[in-house]
């Protein structure tokens, strides 16, 4: 289910042109219009710096929530928990749809800053593509640190403190170095999916701002470019593979920390 879909675009990504599963001539001309076309560079560029912008606002976000979840008493982590989850009871598409009316000219946001003077465009921008982005890669971010600071061996805190250590102090050579599996893991729940999200920079965005995933949808849905498109994928298939090589080296390090402590 995995493996035969992923070799069926590495084949098309490979073939001259049309959509039949035998390639009648190989080529590696799709990959060489991608590298060689700096409009679909700056786009992958683009791709990459909203993700990274998204992923460093959810764990600035997030760490300081899960931190606060896991101090509390278990009956409020349940609840706190419940609160960060239920909203992903709901379609993705549909909560996305939803900022649509938040961020409109006669939207609530909108008339909440006009009361105050300020008067700005807020939907279809760069911004409320960030926004999307952030509000729904969040709550993975803050479940996954979360995990990791509930995990924590709470004596070593204790010693620490017994030792002479302030609560800074704790914190950055402690608590911090201990959860660095979720940070990594919540990290790679983020990023990932951010670089490819095609319908929340579609839906606010306004067709305004294209990412990479949206140049794939348009190459396999109304171009009809099935051997570029796969082109394409198999690039950002090959981008993340590397980046979760790296995320499972930094997480090896953490490990290692973990074994110090």
């Amino acid at each position: 289910m995995l493996l035969v879909p992923m070799l069926l675009i590495a084949v098309y990504s490979l073939m001259k042109e049309g959509n039949s599963v035998v390639p009648v001539k190989l080529t590696f001309s799709h990959y060489v219009r991608f590298f060689t076309d700096p409009d679909f560079l700056l786009i992958l560029w683009r791709s990459l710096v909203i993700a990274l912008k998204t992923t460093i606002i959810c764990l600035l976000l997030g760490y300081p929530i899960a931190y606060f979840i896991s101090r509390s008493s278990k009956q409020v982590q349940n609840l706190l928990v419940l609160g960060i989850t239920l909203p992903m009871w709901i379609n993705m598409l549909v909560r996305t749809y939803a900022w649509i009316g938040l961020l409109s000219k006669d939207g609530l946001i909108a008339s909440l800053l006009g009361i105050f003077g300020i008067h700005t465009e807020l939907l279809y921008t760069e911004g409320a593509v960030l926004l999307g982005m952030v509000y729904n890669f969040l709550p993975f971010m803050i479940l996954q640190i979360h995990t990791s600071l509930t995990k924590m061996d709470k004596s070593l805190i204790e010693a620490s403190s017994d030792l002479g250590a302030n609560k800074v102090q704790t914190f950055i050579r402690v608590v911090f170095p201990l959860s660095l599996s979720g940070v990594v893991s919540g990290i790679t729940l983020v990023f990932l999916p951010a670089v490819s999200s095609f319908f929340i920079p579609k839906l606010l965005g306004g067709g305004q701002f294209f990412l990479i995933g949206n140049v794939i949808e348009n190459q396999f849905i109304t171009v009809g470019e099935w051997n570029f498109g796969s082109a394409i994928s198999m690039i950002m298939a090959v981008i993340m593979m590397l980046l979760m090589m790296l995320v499972r080296r930094i997480e090896k390090k953490g490990a290692s920390a973990e074994d110090r402590l």
